[in-house]
């Protein structure tokens, strides 16, 4: 057995890809050093990120694949599912040792699996895009968080960059616990110091602007009126708006809520 451990970084993994060609000792395993567990028979080696060795094994990369299967590699990484190591690795070492495309060889598990992580990824990303609501600070700040099943806040911060480029406005990760801030210049991620007790990321009901409730209100009565109760479908409905993400809705708040929506 051999375990590779890395410092959970997609640098840090294309390292791991370096080294173990390197060594020609292939990982039956590879873990983040922080959640790593001491193997009792075989060899733990951990590979510290380099620069050098990352840029060799991206640059070996784009001569084998394509940009969406790059990207897909990328996604599959941020998609976090238990085993997502040792798929991008053995996704990585078939494309190295083909002499041809392996992108529709769907016969090969690995193959399949980043196709299928990577469209994953797509749909969730393009919820967190449509149901993300902000809600407006006391200081002016518009203020988010979001719970999502993947990593997907690298890949929403173009969007908002883009549509909200004329105000400032953050967008917090409650599980992962880090966040993205954009001062109307640049995008920055940020990992907030909270106390055990809040670090759901909530903020405190008087850190809003005092007009934020009567905006939420305003939008719950607009949809009860559009809403037409002859042409009710929870099944329809459901499918379209699951409701894991109903706690971003304003609409599906209870009425009269005072707080902000919770996460």
């Amino acid at each position: 057995m051999c375990l590779y451990t890395y410092d959970g970084t997609f640098e840090g993994l294309l390292t791991v890809v370096f080294e173990a060609y390197e060594r020609k000792a292939w990982p039956t395993a590879i873990e983040q050093e922080n959640l790593a567990q001491p193997i009792m028979f075989g060899q733990t080696i951990a590979i510290a990120t380099g620069e050098e060795k990352v840029s060799r094994v991206w640059k070996g990369l784009q001569k084998k694949l394509s940009v969406t299967a790059l990207k897909a590699l990328y996604h599959t990484f941020l998609w976090e599912q238990p085993g997502f190591e040792m798929l991008i690795f053995s996704y990585i070492k078939l494309a190295f040792d083909s002499s041809q495309s392996i992108e529709d060889n769907y016969a090969a598990s690995c193959v399949l699996q980043v196709q299928q992580a990577a469209k994953q990824m797509f749909r969730e990303k393009h919820r967190m895009e449509a149901f993300v609501r902000f809600q407006k600070t006391a200081d002016g700040l518009y203020y988010a968080t979001i719970s999502p099943d993947f990593n997907v806040l690298p890949l929403i911060i173009q969007h908002f960059e883009k549509r909200y480029a004329d105000q400032r406005w953050a967008i917090y990760d409650t599980q992962r616990r880090y966040g993205a801030y954009y001062d109307l210049h640049t995008v920055s991620l940020v990992n907030l110091d909270l106390p055990q007790n809040q670090r759901h990321g909530a903020m405190p009901v008087n850190a809003f602007a005092e007009e934020e409730d009567k905006y939420k209100q305003l939008w719950q009565v607009y949809f009860d009126n559009v809403n037409i109760p002859e042409r009710k479908n929870p099944k329809l409905h459901l499918r379209h708006i699951p409701k894991r993400y109903w706690k971003y809705l304003s609409e599906k708040q209870p009425r009269g809520l005072q707080a902000r929506i919770s996460q």
